[in-house]
């Protein structure tokens, strides 16, 4: 339904009814109070609305209600009446999360015998964390202002299901009594300020599911043994990134073979990657980012035939890619990026055909880019930056359909940018073109945010965010020859970074690049004049065509003013200043310093000799290397 507006007074007359809901609309109201003369009822569900203002005492009288579901109602809160939890002896699911009650928990709540179900998830609640005196199945208190240490809640040993304290501010360490309960399949302590090590004797029943201390300040090695599993049982994720732990990852971890999700990224661990790993023939993610692990990726990897998501960045590990990685032929996400690896892209990894976000960057690799990249037809990022890859760019690396992000700067590529079909090939065509608020991000670097949910039948499910510009960056290899007219018309391209290279030729009109945020063409031999449409670009934010060879007047009302310093290192290119005269972009006028005299004599008249040599020199180097075919013949030459 899509009701909205009030609910009519004339609801209230029904008087037998037991159950109420109106969840999934739009009223717009705050709750009636004409409900509490509705004394039948044992259930009300208004979630998901935009209900006002707080819960009105006239639910006091409802002393049938077992349920009372009001959540995802933003506008709804105010302080949680002290009444909540002794006005219906039967109230066993309070649902209020995702609203904006304040306050803390009610003295009621805590002692009402009935209550098994209790989520207030997103709110402005505080004070420090209480004790529940009856036992609760499902209690959900994430993401408010609760302080404190972490009790025991020893009434809900035997029952509580599930447990998310996450995004609080609870400190102190984990007590012993945490592992004690035995039902529990869910326990989410993310996002705290828990400290200290995890001791030895914490050990979790097979029971649990899932398990997050992630975003924590834990520290000391991780427990060689951290929960129980069986052949049915055991845990399906594990997240213990973003804290201090260190030393070896464990060997039992590769025991836990019910396991789909293994995140231990950003912490202090070393040592190699367990060679078991391949037992885990259920993982779906291994995110293991961001530590000091060395050794190579061992092969028994292929074991996990179901992964989706490998993120190493950010390591010290060596050695080559295997060439047997190619089993892994559903995984999206490789991310060997800030290693140490060497050698060339096996052509064996076309097999990996569902991969979507390649990064190898900042490694050892090199030799020319083969045919296997050609079969990951679901390619959205690739970066290969900062590597010794060589050779020309083949024709086919810019026919991606699905192609975002694309990042070969800081290698040894030579020959020409490809000539090819532009308007057919790439995504950058036909996205819409809109006008973006977001800031601009730097393009090299872009970790996707991957995220998972595991179900009520404990299967994971896996989405990732790229969150990356469109664009490319061939910036600082051996490109020459002039630049493919096509790749100025990508209407939906946001950034293009040539620079770094010997390429030449003049610049074409950029009116058709109207997603066009950055762009970066110094520092190379371009000539002729700077087209005067550029300015008009509305969402470009860096301009760089520094260090060129562009000649001609650029007036100042075509408002190249609010890019400074874009023109620099151009000597035959005279800008428009403020005052009407020429400036010609490469030494920044400095007003008041000048001689009145037309004559001068003594040391000041040396000076000035010394001074124009100088600037004759410099005057000089620029010109001489205007020329790429001198500017290759220096540079290579030197190398």
């Amino acid at each position: 339904m899509n009701l909205s507006g009030q609910i009519h007074p004339n609801f209230c007359n029904l008087l037998y009814l037991n159950k109420v809901d109106f969840s999934h609309n739009n009223f717009t109201c705050p709750l009636p109070v004409c409900f509490g003369n509705l004394l039948n009822l044992r259930v009300i569900d208004l979630s998901h609305n935009r209900f006002h203002g707080g819960i009105p005492d006239s639910f006091m009288r409802l002393k049938l209600l077992t349920e009372l579901v009001l959540n995802e109602n933003p506008l709804l809160g105010g302080l949680l009446p002290l009444w909540i939890g002794n006005f219906s002896a039967n109230l066993e699911r309070v649902n209020l999360g995702f609203c904006s009650f304040s306050g803390g928990i009610p003295e009621s709540l805590l002692y009402l015998k009935s209550l098994k179900y209790l989520d207030l998830e997103n709110n402005l609640l505080s004070g420090n964390l209480v004790v529940f005196q009856q036992p609760m199945v499902i209690l959900n208190l994430a993401s408010n202002q609760f302080t404190g240490t972490l009790p025991c809640f020893a009434a809900s040993v035997e029952s509580l299901t599930v447990l998310n304290l996450s995004n609080n501010s609870i400190v102190g360490g984990l007590p012993a009594c945490i592992a004690s309960f035995q039902a529990l399949t869910h326990l989410n302590l993310s996002r705290n300020h828990l400290k200290y090590r995890i001791y030895s004797r914490i050990v979790f029943s097979e029971k649990l599911v899932v398990l997050d201390l992630s975003n924590n300040d834990l520290s000391g090695p991780i427990p060689s043994k951290i929960a129980e599993t069986t052949e049915k049982l055991g845990l399906v994720f594990l997240d213990l990134s973003h804290n201090q732990f260190s030393g070896e990852i464990p060997l039992k971890i590769t025991e836990l073979k019910s396991l789909q999700a293994l995140f231990l990224s950003h912490n202090l661990l070393s040592g190699e990657i367990p060679s078991r790993i391949g037992n885990l023939t259920y993982l779906q993610v291994i995110d293991l980012s961001h530590n000091s692990l060395s050794g190579t990726i061992p092969f028994s990897i292929v074991g996990c035939f179901q992964l989706y998501a490998l993120i190493l960045n950010n390591n010290n590990l060596s050695g080559i890619i295997q060439p047997e990685f190619d089993a892994l032929d559903i995984l999206r996400i490789l991310d060997i990026s800030n290693n140490r690896f060497s050698g060339a892209i096996p052509l064996t990894l076309a097999g990996c055909k569902s991969l979507e976000i390649v990064d190898f960057s900042s490694n050892d690799l090199s030799g020319s880019l083969n045919d296997a990249i050609t079969k990951w037809m679901n390619l959205r990022y690739l970066s290969l930056a900062r590597n010794k890859f060589d050779g020309s760019l083949p024709g086919w690396l810019f026919t991606f359909q699905a192609l975002e992000t694309m990042d070969l700067s800081h290698n040894k590529f030579s020959g020409f940018i490809p000539d090819i079909n532009w308007k057919s090939s790439l995504l950058f065509n036909i996205r819409d073109v809109t006008v973006k608020e977001e800031p601009l991000v730097e393009a090299r670097r872009v970790e996707p945010r991957v995220s998972v949910v595991v179900s009520d039948s404990n299967q994971l499910s896996f989405t990732y965010d790229l969150s990356s510009m469109f664009g490319i960056d061939l910036s600082n290899n051996l490109l020459h020859g002039e630049i493919p007219r096509g790749l100025f018309g990508l209407a939906g391209l946001e950034y293009l970074n040539l620079s770094g290279n010997f390429l030449n030729g003049q610049l074409p009109g950029l009116q058709k690049m109207q997603s066009l945020k950055a762009i970066d063409l110094s520092h190379n031999s371009l000539s002729g004049h700077i087209p005067g449409n550029i300015s008009s670009l509305q969402d470009l934010t860096i301009l760089n065509l520094s260090y060129n060879c562009f000649s001609g007047y650029v007036p100042e009302k075509q408002g190249y003013g609010r890019f400074p310093g874009a023109f620099a290192g151009n000597p035959d290119l005279c800008l428009e200043s403020l005052s009407g005269i020429c400036d010609d972009g490469r030494i920044p006028s400095n007003q008041g310093s000048y001689f009145k005299e037309d004559k001068m004599d003594g040391p000041i008249s040396v000076g000035i000799f010394f001074i124009s040599a100088f600037v004759s020199f410099d005057f000089g180097v620029v010109i001489l290397f205007c020329s790429a075919r001198t500017r290759k013949f220096i540079l290579q030459t030197k190398a």
